[in-house]
């Protein structure tokens, strides 16, 4: 044989056993896949897990002394000669807030604080004449205590009771904490709200009348919980869609309790079910997916 012929036969036996290589392996590929395994489409998923709601009751209202103290003299005929102190002071028990003349010429008389608080507002003008009957020459807020009082609907003031801690916001001053002191045993006939007084816990300067909004702690319920995000309201009720399996399925579920973009799951799920981040009306039931858990970030 020659030589030309003995590189032909070479080369022909080096294909013959390279297409049979690729023969053998294609069987071994094939049999990695899963055909029925689901091809759609990706979606971000996490687990419903258990958190905890505060039950809230929203009041708006006022800021109203809690309680005034009315400052007279105790007799006529006197006529205001030295003002000591003005409408913002604070002051101390038995403090000295005016002296007056007597009539007559018979000399003077100091004005002093029955209490300690806050002046609320003043009257008194030298040369004024002040009297035991007249207008207060000095009104003052007992111990500067300060009560939010709002109106709140029936349905919860069924909820409320003293001592219940409340969050506050007053502008100007900001956030302050506060407790529920007392609820008026009645409600307003006209409108149907029940009255509420919720003490102020500050040492802020606080001015009456001014607004506030108060949010009041009435419970606590713990459950299963996903983002509002994972949630689908429609005429057929409120559902979630879950993954298993590699595909869609839809449950229906009783909404509760919502904070920090996390809805209370009463009904429906368990703890540890793969839920749809994101809820949308392109999902149907038993659609594939290739499901993607979502990041720390993401949630």
């Amino acid at each position: 044989m020659s030589n030309f012929a003995r590189d032909v036969s070479r080369r022909l036996l080096s294909l013959l056993v390279t297409g049979f290589l690729c023969v053998a392996s294609f069987p071994a590929l094939a049999a990695d896949e899963d055909p029925d395994a689901p091809k759609g489409a990706a979606v971000t998923v996490l687990k419903a897990a258990k958190s905890c709601f505060s039950n809230l009751v929203e009041v708006t209202g006022l800021v109203l002394a809690r309680e005034e103290t009315a400052v007279r003299p105790d007799r006529q005929g006197l006529k205001v000669a030295e003002v000591l102190v003005d409408a913002g002071d604070t002051v101390t028990a038995g403090q000295s807030l005016a002296r007056l003349n007597l009539p007559d010429g018979g000399g003077s008389a100091l004005v002093q604080a029955p209490i300690a608080g806050l002046i609320s507002s003043s009257s008194a003008v030298v040369g004024a004449m002040a009297s035991g009957k007249g207008e207060a020459l000095f009104s003052i807020i007992s111990r500067s205590e300060f009560d939010l009082v709002g109106l709140v609907p029936t349905q919860d003031v069924a909820k409320l009771a003293v001592n219940q801690p409340a969050s506050i916001r007053i502008p100007g001053a900001g956030d302050v904490d506060g407790r529920v002191r007392r609820i008026a045993p009645t409600i307003q006939p006209d409108s149907q709200l029940g009255q509420v007084f919720i003490a102020i816990t500050t040492n802020r300067r606080l001015l009456v009348n001014s607004s506030g909004r108060a949010l009041i702690k009435t419970g606590q319920s713990c459950g299963v919980a996903v983002p509002l995000t994972a949630v689908l309201y429609g005429t057929g009720g409120t559902v979630v869609q879950v993954v298993r399996r590699s595909r869609v399925e839809t449950k229906r579920v009783e909404i509760g309790l919502m904070a920090g973009g996390q809805v209370e799951i009463r009904e429906g799920l368990s703890e540890g079910d793969i839920v749809v981040a994101r809820a949308g009306s392109l999902l149907r039931e038993g659609d594939p997916v290739r499901p993607v858990t979502a990041s720390a970030d993401a949630k």
